[in-house]
Formats: structure tokens, sequence, C-alpha cells
């Protein structure tokens, strides 16, 4: 393809709406707008992904540095919307509202069940000014939390330890879609909002966390404002219709599988089973392979294999032989990008190392002269002369890959 049929349009600055790096990159190299509207570069790049992704082994093709769920694949980048909890150990990953985690039980021997012991509490509405009133860790507390199920109407009560934070996904999974009680419903329910437990409501159903069973006598609602009772314990004062993983994992929690540390990246989505979010992964490209002078795309990520160009001559007609090899390389199944615009040599070059293709060809009357042209890999410092002869023979795109490694 040529290069004013995609009416490239290169920028020498970056974009200053650009939060990241590659984003800039790809809006300097013409992928995209300032706006991250694709352009016809960037339309024709995504076509060719889209292509590309009929291969069950795509993403692992671009060399990207990624988090693998059982369904989905992520790109760690600063500026991403999604959260995922990973193991650097053994590459553990779960998007963060889901990840699980080894949770600390606390005491390896049950204590025995004490009494229950209604306390005054004036002004403790939160869990840690109830721990700083009794001095009592957080994790002799339980923590309240109240919704409706608006399918049915269903007062929903959910019970963590205070230590813990819900995760309304979580949740979801198991009681289904539900909204914040008011409260007014909480009252109607028998509850005291900021003073609440499952203890004695009635036409409730109580969700608890599957660390509550195992934390005895902890500190909960007296369903009386200002009270709260000592020594709760779940299965003798009260049960509940489901009992599962209801909490929200952190940062340097232990790994479910291995017992390391998690750490939380943000991250882009790049797939979902096998379904593909083509302009992340363009980003994720950009993000991955680049240098200060542009982009460096990999075979076979890049749009074209080949960015072809030529220094106008004195003596000889380069830009009739660089149709020649254009033509010649493309009837051999090699992508070319010809730049056929009459810019400056230097212009030509800096576009070449924006727009990141893996090999740029230059045709020049020196090496013409020879019977050679300058053969240069994206990524290396030095141009190769390469003999023209062997250059219009190639058959193929292993062939000129192959051409790079043996010179």
């Amino acid at each position: 393809m040529k290069y004013r049929d995609l009416n490239i349009q290169t920028q020498r600055e970056a974009p200053n709406n650009a939060r990241t790096e590659g984003f800039a990159f790809l809006v300097r190299a013409g992928y995209v707008t300032r706006e991250n509207v694709p352009t016809p570069l960037g339309e024709h790049t995504l076509t060719h992904l889209r292509d590309l992704s009929s291969d069950p082994s795509f993403l692992s093709q671009l060399s990207l540095p990624t988090l693998n769920s059982n369904n989905e694949t992520f790109f760690p980048i600063a500026s991403g919307p999604l959260e995922v909890a990973h193991c650097p150990a053994c590459k553990y990953a779960e998007r963060l509202e889901l990840a699980r985690f080894a949770k600390p039980v606390g005491a390896k021997h049950a204590s025995p069940l004490l009494p229950i012991e209604k306390v005054l509490t004036p002004d403790c509405h939160t869990i840690e000014a109830l721990a700083n009133f009794l001095e009592v860790p957080r994790e002799k507390t339980a923590k309240a939390l109240m919704y409706i199920r608006p399918s049915d109407g269903q007062f929903i009560f959910v019970v963590v330890r205070g230590d813990m934070q819900l995760s309304e996904a979580k949740l979801k999974q198991h009681a289904g879609e539900v909204r914040a009680a008011t409260v007014e419903e909480i009252e109607r329910s028998g509850a005291a909002t900021g003073y609440a437990s499952p203890i004695g409501l009635k036409n409730t159903m109580i969700v608890v966390d599957d660390l509550i069973p195992q934390s005895q006598n902890l500190v909960a609602g007296a369903n009386e404002a200002g009270y709260h009772l000592r020594n709760t314990n779940y299965g003798r004062d009260y049960s509940a219709e489901i009992v599962a993983d209801l909490v929200q994992a952190a940062a340097g929690d232990a790994c479910i599988n291995c017992g390391n540390p998690l750490s939380v990246s943000s991250t882009v989505i790049l797939a979902t089973r096998n379904t593909y979010h083509f302009e992340n992964i363009l980003l994720a490209l950009a993000e991955a392979h680049h240098d200060p002078k542009g982009l460096t795309l990999p075979h076979p990520a890049a749009p074209f294999d080949v960015y072809l160009m030529q220094v106008p001559g004195k003596e000889m007609d380069t830009r009739r032989k660089a149709e020649e090899i254009y033509n010649s390389l493309q009837s051999a199944g090699i992508s070319v990008l010809f730049d056929d615009r009459e810019e400056r040599a230097g212009v030509k070059f800096n576009d070449a190392d924006l727009i990141g293709c893996p090999i740029r060809i230059t045709v020049g009357e020196k090496g013409l002269k020879e019977g050679m042209v300058e053969l240069k890999p994206r990524k290396e410092k030095e141009n190769r002369l390469t003999r023209l002869t062997i250059l219009m023979s190639l058959a193929g795109p292993t062939e000129l890959w192959n051409l790079t490694k043996d010179q």
C-alpha cells in the first residue's frame, strides 16, 4: 500500500492529552487521532489484527506482557480502568473484584463461645470507631451491609468480618442483582442503621462470608441505636441461607494457590475467551513496543513488513526502481508501505521510525550504482547493504526475515 493512499499524517510533538507514551506514539505516527479515533492507517492495522486472530495462538505472537485468568487476558497499564489481582510467583490472575485469596483465619484453635453481652457504644457508627471504643482489633468485629434484590424485593443482610471489604461483584454472583437498602427499608426489617446485626431479623435473607463461621466471639450490632453485642457467633446466634467467599482481595494478601503476596495492577482487557478487543490490543502493542524515536512493532503485529522509501538521485530514477521493488515484494506476499511522497529524506527517515514497521528499505542512487539497497531492521542501529538481485528474488516473508538474520 502507498503512503499517500492512507493519507498518513504524522506529528513531531506528542499530543497534550496523552496519558501514556504508547498512546502518544499512536497519535504521532498517525494511527489514531487525538480523540483516539482510528485513522485509515489505524483501521488498516485493526483489520490486520483481526485477520491474525483466526490463529488460536494470536495473542502469544505479539510479545506482550499479559496477565491471564481462566477466561480473560489483561495488559497492565497505569491508565487502565480494570484492576487485576495477580501472583508474580504462580501467575494466578483475576479481576480484583472477583479474585480469591487465602484468608487469615486467626487463631488455629477455636475459642470457647462466650455468652452474648449487650454493651453501650455511643457514636460508634463505623467499624473503626467501634474497634477503637471497645479496644478490640477489627478482625474481632462483624460488619453489616444491607441490600434489596429488585427482582423480588428481598431484603438481604450481608455479614463480613470487620477487617474485610465486601465485593459486590461476588455478592451478585450468589444473590443476584442488588442495590443498597434505604434507611426506611433497613428500619422496616428490624435492623438499626449503624448498629445492625442479623440476630433476630425476620423475612431476611442472610448471606455471610465464609470467614464468619470460622471467627468466634465477634462484636456485632444490637439492632438498637447506641448498642452493640459482644461475643456473637455464627451457628449459635444466627444462620445464613448463603455462606460463600464475598470479600475483596487487596495487594499483599496471600495467593489462593501458592500463598505468595498478591500484586494489584491497573489494566485494559485484551480478550474474553475468544472475543478480542482490538483497539486495546493496538494500544498494548504501542505501550510494549516503542523507543524514543517511535513504534517498534514486531512481526506479525505490524501492519506492514516493510517501509519502502527512495532518495531522489541526480543521475538515476530511484523512484522507478523503488516501484519495481514494491511490486516484486508485494507479489511475493510481503506487505509493504511505500512512501511515495516527494519529501526530504530526513522527513521519511523520521516517519519510518515513528510508524515502526519491522524493516526499512531505502533505495538510493549511490547504492543502486553498485546493485545494492539499504536494509535496516527497525530495532537495529546500523544499515545493511543488500544486493538488489537477492531482494527482487525473495519468494515470501520467511525469506525476508532470514535475509535480515543472515547479514
